[in-house]
């Protein structure tokens, strides 16, 4: 008996990163189904992958642990699928020596796009650029966008909600890795007057302050500030849930995608040419077009280097929101 085909996939963050190379693992599994596919990433990101019924394994980075190559070694891997492409990724195939492929990073095109306005970013998303590390195996893209797998225990309930959210309500993603990705609080707080609707506000602890300061605005009615009271899990759930998704370029933007829901994709310092816009569902871009300063940096910074942050506080809102009739 043959033994099955074992792939390594390496991708350690973020968040949103992962969730974007959820259709590498489904397509690689379904069309290599007596295959095993092991998956390395960082420890606190283990949540994102152990639900997902295409993963075999998990291996998990924890600092100071010096028995994981050898113990990946010992796995004698077939392929290695190199999804970050960095020394890290690099000295790990090294070391395990199988044959590897690696997708275009393509940071010199994001260097001449940042530093001097040029684009020459491919029309292709990086799902897209994940997808054509699989070529070589004749691994062809199911065209059925992103997984996201939620644990029965986190599914949200609608009686853990206040009664002005329980029927229908639209998911907000408020937070963002970096400062010049999130609007400020005042057009957070235009932006949810426009909506006109039962919003639940999400992220993390850090995004609280800013979370009450909206509900505090626009009052209980409208806004519930879920921002702090759910794990990671559970806001997915709400995204699931909600009616409509209005997100930050941040991780819950990805989540949103894999749920197939309408999405509103705010962008600051940051552009969507860099391909990592909503995949395969339906969604309208945000932004300020025309600033002879954007995109200033592939990441994003605590606060604008320009110090007027006009990619941000000048996108206008004059959009209509079809999906919800009485929205202003």
């Amino acid at each position: 008996m043959n033994k099955p085909v074992k792939f390594l996939i390496l991708r350690f963050s973020s968040i949103g990163d992962i969730v974007l190379t959820t259709p590498v693992v489904r397509c690689l599994k379904n069309q290599f189904p007596d295959a095993e596919i092991h998956y390395f990433t960082k420890a606190n990101n283990a949540f994102l992958l152990k639900d997902n019924p295409y993963i075999d394994k998990v291996w998990l980075l924890e600092k100071g642990d010096k028995n994981i190559i050898p113990a990946l070694k010992a796995e004698k891997f077939d392929y290695v699928i190199d999804l970050h492409r960095n020394i890290r990724t690099l000295k790990i195939k090294f070391q395990l020596g199988a044959p590897s492929f690696s997708f275009p990073k393509l940071n010199a095109q994001k260097w001449l796009l940042t530093q001097f306005k040029i684009n020459y970013m491919p029309d292709l998303h990086i799902v897209d650029r994940y997808m054509s590390t699989l070529k070589t195996l004749d691994v062809v893209n199911d065209e059925k966008g992103l997984d996201y797998f939620i644990p029965y225990k986190d599914n949200v309930e609608s009686d853990w909600l206040p009664e002005t959210h329980r029927k229908a309500f639209v998911g907000y993603a408020i937070g963002g890795q970096h400062g010049t990705k999130k609007l400020p609080v005042p057009r957070m707080i235009e932006l949810c007057r426009k909506i006109d609707y039962p919003i639940i506000l999400l992220g993390g602890p850090e995004d609280a302050e800013a979370g009450e300061a909206i509900r505090a605005a626009v009052g209980d009615t409208f806004i519930y500030n879920s921002c702090g009271k759910y794990n990671f899990n559970q806001s997915a759930s709400l995204i699931q849930k909600s009616k409509i998704v209005f997100t930050h370029d941040t991780g819950l933007m990805h989540v949103a995608a894999a749920f197939k829901k309408k999405v509103y994709s705010i962008w600051g310092n940051t552009v969507p040419e860099f391909g990592m816009y909503p995949y395969k569902t339906s969604f309208e871009i945000l932004e300020r077009k025309g600033l002879d300063c954007r995109p200033c940096s592939k990441i994003g910074y605590p606060s604008c280097p320009k110090k007027h942050f006009k990619c941000m506080n000048e996108i206008p809102f004059d959009f209509p929101i079809k999906e919800l009739p009485g929205a202003k």
